[in-house]
């Protein structure tokens, strides 16, 4: 069983890291983080280097948590991108990081969170940074 982290390179992130490692830790479980680039995505970059995985996977060793980072591209469906490797991972938990967002940006917008909380097929921790 595995607990799956949603990871941008943001306090949000950064949130859901630290909820996600000490969730991994209380269930005795591996974590797995996922780092999804939008294809064709413009705007700021989301996608993480190399030195960016090695600090996520040691942030994981300090919490005596096992960690892999996976980078899936996803169309514009990141809740089926995360409920397929929840599935393949046989995870327990999402957990996402959440940020303040006005109504009207949700209406306009949309939310990924939103849809994630709405679509995922196990629970969905959320943290906020």
């Amino acid at each position: 069983m595995t607990i799956l982290i949603g990871y941008l390179p943001a306090p949000e992130g950064e949130a859901a890291l630290r909820a996600g490692f000490a969730e991994a830790k209380l269930r005795s479980s591996a974590a797995v983080v996922i780092n999804s680039q939008r294809r064709g995505a413009s705007g700021a970059p989301t996608e993480i280097g190399d030195d960016e995985i090695k600090r996520i996977v040691d942030l994981g060793k300090e919490s005596d948590v096992d960690v892999e980072v996976l980078q899936p591209d996803h169309e514009d469906d990141l809740p089926g991108t995360l409920n397929d490797l929840a599935e393949e991972y046989e995870a327990q938990l999402i957990v996402i990081g959440l940020r303040k967002r006005s109504a009207i940006g949700k209406f306009i917008l949309g939310s990924q969170a939103q849809r994630i909380l709405l679509e995922a097929e196990v629970p969905v921790l959320t943290a906020k940074a």
